[in-house]
């Protein structure tokens, strides 16, 4: 009689089986595949994202200003016998704001000059006097010229010459 020997059996019974780690292979590999797969679709989301935003930043950039120069004033002020002339020079949002600037040129120049008109040697020497004069002359500049238009976007007035006497 034969005795049976264990791992003989064993061996016989697993002969048709594949081993565990075989039935595994494919799983992990269909898992890393899909890993890989989904790396690479988020670092390509990832630099797809940038490129637009740096093509953004670049369109972003700032422009240079818009200046446009104002022939001088000769103005007599008020109350005391003195006169100012001065030049000046607005810092405009574009060259839109020019065009418009131009086209109602007589109108900007009537607004100051009556500004201007109203105020005191004394009113405007100082240097807080001059800032605040400064602000008036963009209010003035800023209103439309007719109904409808849109406002001026001026973002600063640079006094260029300013004698009183």
């Amino acid at each position: 009689m034969a005795t049976a020997d264990p791992k003989s059996s064993d061996a016989d019974a697993s002969a048709g089986k594949k081993p565990a780690w075989k039935k595994w292979l494919p799983i992990a590999l269909l898992v890393l595949v899909g890993a890989a797969a989904a790396g690479g679709w988020f670092y390509w989301q990832r630099s797809a994202d940038k490129a637009p935003h740096q093509e953004v930043q670049k369109a972003a950039a700032p422009q240079p200003p818009v200046f446009h120069p104002l022939e001088p004033f000769t103005v007599n002020l008020n109350g005391d016998g003195l006169f100012l002339q001065t030049a000046l020079t607005l810092q405009l949002g574009g060259q839109n704001d020019v065009e418009q600037l131009k086209l109602y040129l007589p109108q900007v120049r009537s607004r100051l000059l009556m500004l201007i008109s109203s105020k005191t040697g004394e009113e405007i020497s100082s240097t807080e006097g001059k800032q605040q004069l400064i602000e008036e002359i963009m209010a003035r500049v800023r209103e439309p010229f007719a109904p409808g238009l849109p406002e001026i976007q001026i973002s600063n007035v640079f006094i260029t010459s300013f004698v009183i006497q």
